[in-house]
């Protein structure tokens, strides 16, 4: 059993140094210019760092192209779909039509806004706000506090499921950071 055992920690830690070697690369991209104000500005939402920021940037390409925060949170997939037939409508679960792996990232953020008091900032957050414009943290901050109280809303009010709720709130949460990246934050 110890040689078995040796070998499972030989084989975690190789892992770990890969997971290590590949964030820190990943941190090395986010500092690039063409993407180290984009990824500061987007770090200012909960449960956004440079991981998901530079995730979604790269995957979205140009943010412009998209008409308006629905059209962007369509492309992202988490959206419900509807099931319509004359003045029948029914809504069904999300469309799960689009980029799979920013959607993933975003209802991860998402768990983040169920924790916490709405209006507070952690330590955390204070700092990877630091360096932005006033105009950038101000939109992020009423981002967050609205999306927070809708969590809460729809889940101690409405009593839907906290998982429906994260995704409502990733839906959301996709069309603050359109108007993040487009300049849209008045």
């Amino acid at each position: 059993y110890q040689e078995i055992l040796e070998e499972y920690l030989l084989t975690l830690s190789t892992l770990m140094d890969k997971i290590e070697r590949l964030d820190r690369r990943i941190e090395e991209l986010a500092a690039m210019d063409e993407y180290r104000e984009k990824t500061k500005q987007l770090s200012c939402f909960l449960g956004i760092k440079t991981h998901t920021a530079l995730a979604a940037i790269v995957e979205t390409g140009d943010f412009k192209r998209f008409a308006s925060a629905e059209k962007y949170a369509s492309y992202l997939g988490p959206v419900p779909g509807e099931d319509s037939s004359g003045d029948n409508r029914a809504r069904l679960c999300i469309t799960k039509a689009g980029n799979s792996h920013v959607r993933r990232l975003l209802v991860e953020a998402a768990q983040s806004y169920g924790r916490g008091r709405a209006g507070y900032k952690s330590k955390a957050l204070k700092v990877r706000q630091t360096g932005n414009t006033p105009e950038v943290i101000a939109y992020a901050d009423k981002a967050n506090e609205r999306l927070r109280r809708k969590y809460y809303r729809m889940v101690l009010s409405h009593r839907k499921s906290p998982n429906v709720a994260k995704v409502a709130i990733a839906r959301e949460l996709s069309c603050f950071i359109l108007g993040m990246m487009t300049g849209n934050i008045a």
